[in-house]
C-alpha cells in the first residue's frame, strides 16, 4: 500500500512558478512509477507527467512540455512537479498517483487527495 499527500498548490500570476510536492508512505514507493494528473472544473482528469521508478524515464503531456519538470527522491519518498511559466489553462486540481509508467489513469493504483493550482491573469 502507498498513501500519497500532495502539497504546494496555491494562487499565482501568469508566468510565475510553483513546485508541487507529493509525500508517499509505504516501503514499496520506490518500485512504482509516479505520475501527476490534473482536473479542471467540468473537464476529465488528464495526464500531466510521469517518471519511472529509477528516474531514467520521464514523459510529459504536450501542453506542459518544456515548462514542467517531474522528479523524485526515493530516499525521501517524495515526488515533485516544478511548474514554470504558468498559464491560466494550467488552473486545476493536481493529483499525484503511483502505479505503472503510463499516460493512462487506469494504470495507477494509488492517488492523493489533490492540491489546487490557480493561475490568475
Amino acid at each position: 500500500q502507498v498513501q500519497l499527500v500532495e502539497s504546494g498548490g496555491g494562487l499565482v500570476q501568469v508566468g510565475e512558478s510553483l513546485r508541487l510536492s507529493c509525500a508517499a508512505s509505504g516501503r514499496t514507493f520506490s518500485s512504482y512509477a509516479m505520475g501527476w494528473f490534473r482536473q479542471a472544473p467540468g473537464k476529465e482528469r488528464e495526464f500531466v507527467a510521469t517518471i519511472s521508478w529509477s528516474s531514467d524515464m520521464t514523459w510529459y503531456a504536450d501542453s506542459v512540455k518544456g515548462r514542467f519538470t517531474i522528479s523524485r527522491d526515493n530516499a525521501k519518498n517524495m515526488v515533485y512537479l516544478q511548474m514554470n511559466s504558468l498559464k491560466p489553462e494550467d488552473t486545476a486540481v493536481y493529483y499525484c498517483a503511483g502505479g505503472r509508467y503510463s499516460r493512462s489513469r487506469s494504470m495507477y493504483d494509488y492517488w492523493g487527495q489533490g492540491t489546487q493550482v490557480t493561475v490568475s491573469s
